[in-house]
């Protein structure tokens, strides 16, 4: 690996956790956000829904990494987050919260594109899987070690407290990413255009396969990502530090799950790594309520279920940067975007699949949530079959 590689990735983590514990905070921290801005539950759910809609975004604004080159990507994205969570800052009402919220995410969805699609130019595809899997490692991390550091300073500090953090460390890794990372030239000299860009993805049918693999099994994963903590605590009656553990358990399968794909997809293959994730996937899924019996087991299988689908998915991500090389950003956001996208399908869904099949005062069956998931897995296995890499991938080491 290059030397200066050696150096750029970790400060590519590094600004993966930062962006991305303030997107995963949320939830946990909700409630204390609403008490703080003085707003109910419903008000914040705008919020968290607006944050999701705002992943149609992306494409448009990540294309700059293609038109004005890599470097310049990552920096917008580091200052939409940056200036997102200054907005907390300087004026923290409840219009600030959401300009936040929709800031935060669009940044990462221009940060992570963009850092994908640098990667994809400088990496070998042999060995792309390795090293997109190790920036991986920002997501989970964050949840692991983010999260708490943050919900500490919340419990010494006051609700706000997490803000001005976030705003410093966001522009400590704008300056060093602008150190770090040589000047750039636009890759789509013959198609520069943000909209010539975007309509070659959407009219390029193994584009059009990937966007319908990421869709798939975004929403199969969500399905149960959604039901999960009432699920457990209506099987089990399960606490607060119950729900929390379980938390950790998703971060560490996550974790596990990105060292799988660093160690095992670049040997096994892309496009076969990724059919191994959705299989094992669904064999998880399906064994969620036999596994369910215990609370013990529900753990287990939903150490198995993340493990299984962050295998697939991060494994997804190497074989995508291969599809449109001439405009990789673009495809890795409008990619980036179906996951988004899929996610919010499944949001959709899983309250009716929750609910089917039982009533009231029974106890809980995710059956069909479960017989759904593995359905859409199906869907995703057909579309990757149809998805098909360019052969040109870039012959220099690294």
């Amino acid at each position: 690996m290059k030397r200066s590689l050696t150096v750029q990735i970790p400060a590519f983590i590094a600004t993966r956790v930062v962006i991305n514990s303030m997107i995963r905070m949320v939830y946990p921290f909700l409630l204390i956000f609403g008490r703080g801005l003085g707003v109910d539950l419903r008000a914040l759910s705008i919020g968290v829904t607006l944050r999701s809609v705002s992943g149609i975004f992306g494409p448009f604004l990540a294309s700059v990494a293609d038109t004005r080159g890599r470097k310049t990507g990552m920096l917008f994205g580091v200052c939409l987050f940056t200036v997102g969570v200054s907005l907390m800052v300087i004026w923290p009402t409840y219009l600030a919260f959401l300009a936040t919220l929709v800031l935060s995410m669009v940044g990462n969805l221009v940060f992570v594109p963009s850092m994908q699609a640098y990667l994809g130019d400088r990496v070998p595809y042999q060995r792309r899987g390795f090293v997109l899997a190790i920036t991986e490692f920002g997501w989970s991390l964050s949840f692991i070690i983010g999260v708490p550091i943050l919900g500490l300073a919340i419990a010494r500090h006051g609700w706000q407290a997490p803000f001005p953090l976030l705003a410093g460390l966001g522009v400590t890794v704008m300056v060093v990413l602008a150190v770090l990372l040589p000047k750039d030239q636009p890759v789509t000299v013959d198609h520069p255009g943000v909209w010539s860009n975007i309509r070659m993805v959407l009219t390029f049918a193994p584009a059009l396969a990937g966007i319908g693999l990421g869709i798939a099994i975004s929403s199969s994963n969500e399905l149960v990502n959604f039901i999960f903590g009432a699920w457990l605590e209506e099987a089990f009656q399960v606490k607060i530090a119950a729900l929390a553990a379980a938390s950790i358990v998703i971060g560490l399968s996550e974790l596990g799950g990105e060292t799988l794909v660093s160690a095992l997809t670049d040997w096994l293959g892309k496009r076969r790594a990724v059919s191994i994730g959705l299989a094992l996937n669904s064999l998880a899924v399906l064994a969620l309520p036999w596994l369910g019996r215990s609370l013990n087991g529900a753990m287990v299988g939903l150490f198995f279920l993340y493990l299984t689908f962050e295998f697939a998915i991060v494994s997804s991500i190497p074989l995508m940067t291969e599809v449109m090389p001439g405009a990789r950003a673009t495809m890795m956001a409008v990619f980036t975007a179906s996951n988004a996208l899929g996610r919010g399908l499944g949001d959709m869904l899983a309250p009716y699949l929750y609910r089917l099949g039982w009533a009231p005062g029974a106890a809980p069956s995710i059956l069909g949530t479960v017989l759904f998931a593995a359905g859409l897995n199906l869907l995703g296995y057909l579309a990757l079959r149809r998805i098909k890499t360019a052969q040109n991938s870039p012959s220099f080491s690294v």
